[in-house]
This record gives C-alpha cells, structure tokens and sequence, in this order.
C-alpha cells in the first residue's frame, strides 16, 4: 500500500498581512520539509487572513493576493523547497464567470492552490458557500465546480475547502466518486463552545461517506471578534482517529499514512453535484517502502472552562498584537467582571502591560478598593487609584442630578477618565460588561461600555464566576498565586452607583436570567416557548422587553471574542427601530 508524510501547519495569520503571512509559510513549510514530509497544507486563505470581508471586493487587493501567490511558489523554488507540494489558502478571482445579477463584482473565489516547483499547479474555489450566523460568503465568492484531486506518489488526494464538509453533497461524495485515497480539507472555522465534539463527529462521518481517510486541517489565533482553535483532525475511512492536534496553539501535525493506490482507470469527468473532476498527476509511482516513524500525537482535550478561557485569551492576544498595540487599562471596581478581564489581559499579554486604574466615588465600599488593589497585588499588574468624587462633586454643583442621571454620570466619569489615560499615555481601554448585561441593557453608554475590545462581551454572568473559580483553582493546582481575590467571587454583584445598592435589586437572580436569556437570544425561543419551560410569564415578558429595547447600546458596544453560537453582532442581528415585541 502506497504511503505519503503529510504536514498540517495549524497556523495563524493576519488579514491583510501578505508579507508576513508569506514569511510564516515559508518558515512552516521549510519544517515540514525538514520532517521529510511528502505534502504540506496550511488552513483556509491563510495567505491573504480570514476572513477578508469586504476586501474581496476590492480588486487590488484580489489582485495582490493572487501576486502574492505567485511570489511564494517562486520563493518556494529559490529556498530549496520546491520539489515539496504545498497546498494554501488564498484569495482568488474566477476568470470565467461573467458579470450577472446576485454575484460579486469581479467574481472573487475562495480559494486553494498547489504550489509546486515553483508553479501553481492545481487551484480550485470552496464548493459549498456558508451564508448564515457570522458567515456572508454568498455576499463575497463564487462557488467551485471542481473536484480537485491531487495524485502524489501514487495515491489521488481529493481537496476541499472547510464548508464542503459541513454541508451534505458536494465534494464528500465526489471524493468517493472519484476514487480518492485521502480526502484533504483546510478550514478556517471559528471557535464556538462544544464545537469541538461537533466536528470531530462531523469529520468521523464524512470520512465514512467519502470512503477514505479524512484529514481536517484547521486555523488557530484570532481576528477581530472570531477566534480559531486549531483542533485539526485525522481519521481512517471507519471514523477512528488517527491523530488530533492541541487547541489554541501553533503547531504542525505530521503523520505518515498507508493509503490505498490509485487506480489506474480512475473515473474521470463529472460526479456528484455536477462537479467536473480536476486530477493533476505529479507523480504516478508510490515511494519506496520506509518504516512508519510519524503518527501526528492525540492531545488531550481541555475540559470546558478551561477551553473558554483559552478561547478569551487567544481571542484578546490576537486583538492587541495584530493591531499594533503593546498595553491596556482597565477599570478596576473590585468586582467580579474586572477581576476576570484582568486576569485574562495578564494572562494574554503579560501582566507588566496590564494597567489598573480604581475610580472610587462616595458611594465606594472599603471592600471594593481593598478588593481591587488586591487583585492588583496578585497579578502583579501595574495599579494606581484615580478618586471622581471632585469630578462629581462639580458636575453636581452645576447641574444638580439626581436617580438614574447621578448614577450614570459616575459611570461616565470614569470612561472619560480611562479614555483621558488611554489618550495620554497610549493603553488601551478594555470594556468589562458581561453577555447578561449587555443582553438587557444594564450598562451605561460612554461609561462602563467604552473601551476598544470586550473580552467578556460574550459570556453570561453565571459563566463569569465559573471562570473565575476555575482560573483561581488552576493557579492552586500550580502551586501560584490564584489571580482573583475571593472576596470578588463571594459577594453580591453591584455597581455601587448608590447606598447598599445590588444587581438584584433591577435584575433577576442571574442563574434565572442566564437561563431565559440563552433561550431568547441564543435560540431565538419566543415568549411562549420559555414560558412553557417553567419560568413565570411576568420575568419573561419584563426580560424580553429589556433586551428588544437595549439594541441601540448593543450596537455601540466595543468588538469582543465571540465564544457561543450566537453572540452580540454579526451572530445576531436585528433592528434597532422595532415596534415587534413578545408577549407571554
């Protein structure tokens, strides 16, 4: 039976970054040739980022990604390299399709190429375009229609790109059809919680309908609001695994694999879902026979809370890196939402680049500061403590507020006083509200939501303090410091705008308003359908008013990592000038 080393580079890119990108596959593939290996891949448009989004639209840059594709296979060749077939992401144009009502000016593709000796010898477009949660590409790409095959060292390699596996037909049947030996897909899938059980399920089963060994290659880092965890996957053509590799890291997955030899009257000419089978033959003979020494590691799966917080992590290090900046600052109430962002800039970028700033007002317990600078003291961040009662005082005194404007003007307060900082000393700012919050609209515009990223923007209140409790028990485990003091984890949560004042005392208990809140915004569930779950039809129908009417602050809100199916933004979007509301 014909063998073949593969190399899956689980990497990260920038989008837009042409250059640099080159620089990271060249220096990735010049490993994987140093392993010896036969093929080498990289993830989904790795060469250009993903995704591109409105770039695609713009020819020069079309242009420049095809330029850059062209550069590195010449780069390939003029390093040594180019005897080893690599096979990229990049983005691409088609040159047949014609101008035509619903399609892309300049019909951009996403695209797949096989780099080798210095030319591009085999390129194809995704199949299956995915237009749904935070996905437009029906918006950007046309559609492929090709069943790319790569013949190499004797077994045929059938291509794909990330969709054509998640949708039924398409190229997963056409890789059976077309008799091929590995089915090869690179992927740019973003995180969300549990997905990992649910593509390994998915990669399992396409597997078995392609008939063949199934490789999952996928990207790791993060862009913007999405994040990428790696987690590539092999598996035989019975769906057991043959290799697994870490989340949330670069690294290369090397395997060598038996595979079953082409056929000499492979089929040729068009299969499933009309795609015309693309077979390029670079070599017909299998390698010589060579003792297996590679198997590609099985890592071991994070349990679920440390998986979210990675996913925060790698999520809010891919925001401050890529764009540039070197620190951030963060408004520290004592509470438990700042603690959580703290220990996770420390985590991500270093604590010596975190700053924490305490804004206490009249209305500040003692346990709040001494919770803040207690957490500062734990996480070695840089701390300092900034009172707004002068501010306020003088604000009172001209404009004599009171309720809900006094509230809100300490709030605002400390933005303008965190942004002041930002502005002078070039942080920055790092929004603490939580998923609930935001949901309902328990925030104040220009107050607790500036800031240019929130990393916990996409987290329940009741997931905030499990976090936090498994990020301190984590530290234990390791003999260190646990970053959040307890007291932060204990005590009722309050914004502490007003005397003896609770979160409770406008909101449900959250346990109860998580629940309700992961049924309406989550799973689109109806008022109907939650009542019917067993909650009381009056919280109901106040907790969907409040979140119909918080749009406008949800549309103001600061970037932040997406971790669930459904998050604030792209996932999830509705109108802001809306006369629908639930009834219960």
């Amino acid at each position: 039976m014909p063998q073949l080393r593969l190399a899956m580079n689980q990497i990260d890119s920038r989008v837009g970054d042409l250059a640099g990108n080159t620089e990271a596959i060249l220096r990735r593939a010049r490993q994987s040739a140093e392993q010896g290996a036969h093929l080498a891949a990289f993830p989904e448009m790795v060469l250009t980022g993903y995704p591109v989004e409105d770039l695609a639209l713009r020819s020069s840059f079309v242009e420049a990604s095809r330029a850059a594709l062209r550069g590195l296979a010449a780069r390939l060749v003029s390093e040594g390299l180019g005897e080893l077939p690599v096979l990229v992401g990049y983005l691409d144009r088609s040159e047949a399709a014609q101008p035509k009502y619903g399609q892309p000016a300049g019909a951009p593709r996403n695209a797949a190429a096989v780099l080798h000796r210095g030319e591009v010898v085999l390129s194809f477009a995704k199949h299956h375009l995915p237009n749904y949660g935070v996905f437009d590409e029906f918006r950007y790409f046309v559609p492929g229609d090709t069943m790319p095959v790569l013949r190499l060292h004797g077994v045929d390699v059938a291509l794909a790109i990330c969709e054509d596996l998640w949708q039924d037909g398409g190229r997963v049947p056409a890789a059976r059809s077309a008799g091929a030996g590995l089915l090869l897909s690179i992927n740019a899938s973003p995180y969300e919680r549990d997905k990992d059980d649910t593509r390994l399920d998915l990669v399992r089963k396409r597997a078995q309908e392609a008939g063949c060994t199934t490789a999952y290659l996928a990207m790791t880092g993060g862009q913007d609001e999405l994040v990428f965890d790696g987690d590539s996957i092999v598996v035989d053509r019975d769906g057991e695994v043959v290799a697994r590799a870490p989340q949330f890291s670069e690294t290369c997955v090397i395997l060598d694999l038996d595979l079953p030899a082409a056929s000499a009257d492979a089929p040729t000419g068009v299969v499933d879902d009309g795609l015309r089978i693309d077979r390029v033959i670079l070599s017909e003979e299998p390698l010589p026979a060579y003792e297996p020494e590679l198997s590609g590691g099985h890592a071991d799966r994070l349990e679920d809370a440390e998986e979210i917080y990675s996913a925060l992590v790698t999520g809010l290090r891919a925001y401050v890196e890529k764009n540039g900046f070197s620190s951030v600052l963060i408004g520290l109430s004592g509470g438990i939402d700042s603690a959580l962002v703290a220990a996770l800039a420390c985590d991500a970028i270093g604590a010596e680049n975190v700053y924490g700033v305490s804004m206490p007002s009249k209305y500040s317990s003692e346990h709040s500061k001494d919770d803040a600078a207690d957490l500062a003291g734990r996480t070695g961040l840089n701390f300092r403590t900034v009172s707004i009662a002068p501010m306020f005082d003088a604000y009172m005194g001209s404009l004599g507020l009171t309720g809900l404007a006094e509230e809100n003007l300490q709030s605002r307060l400390r933005g303008t006083l965190l942004m002041a900082l930002s502005n002078q000393e070039g942080h920055i700012v790092l929004a603490p509200g939580n998923k609930s919050e935001l949901a309902v609209g328990y925030s104040t515009l220009y107050g607790d939501s500036v800031g240019a990223y929130g990393p916990i923007k996409d987290l329940y209140k009741t997931s905030v303090f499990r976090l936090a409790e498994w990020r301190n028990r984590a530290a234990a485990e390791r003999g260190e410091t646990p970053p959040i003091p307890e007291n932060s984890i204990s005590k009722p949560p309050s914004a502490e705008l007003r005397p003896d004042q609770v979160d409770t005392d406008s909101l449900p208990d959250y346990p109860v308003l998580d629940a309700i809140l992961e049924r309406y915004v989550d799973r689109d569930q109806g008022a109907d359908e939650i009542v019917a779950a067993g909650f009381d039809p009056e919280l109901v129908a106040k907790t969907l008013r409040m979140v119909d009417t918080a749009e406008y602050k949800r549309r103001q809100y600061p970037p932040g990592t997406k971790i669930s199916p459904k998050g604030f933004g792209k996932d999830r979007r509705l109108p802001i000038t809306n006369g629908w509301r639930e009834s219960a």
